[in-house]
């Protein structure tokens, strides 16, 4: 796609939430645990084998780039006009 319009860019993410008012330790505690695993050579090895890479982070490092990701493609969106079905 970059080849016919020049500075495109687009990919896929997965992320895990939990309710707004979860405890902040709990945020923490699974924050730090996602990220241990996401850091252990085995699952970076098969996202490797994938193509693909994780983003290790906090909770506001993945807050961030959802608003940035929701900011991006809003402007898609309306410039293209496109209406929900």
């Amino acid at each position: 796609m970059a080849e016919f319009v020049p500075g495109y860019e687009a990919s896929a993410f997965y992320g895990i939430g939990a309710p707004k008012n979860t405890a902040a330790a709990v945020v923490e505690r699974l924050n730090r645990e996602i990220n241990a695993g996401l850091a252990g050579s085995k699952l970076k090895s098969r996202l490797d084998d994938l193509g693909s890479s994780a983003f290790i982070g906090s909770p506001s490092d993945f807050g961030s780039f959802i608003a940035a990701e929701t900011e991006k493609w809003g402007k898609v969106v309306k410039f293209a006009g496109i209406k929900p079905e």
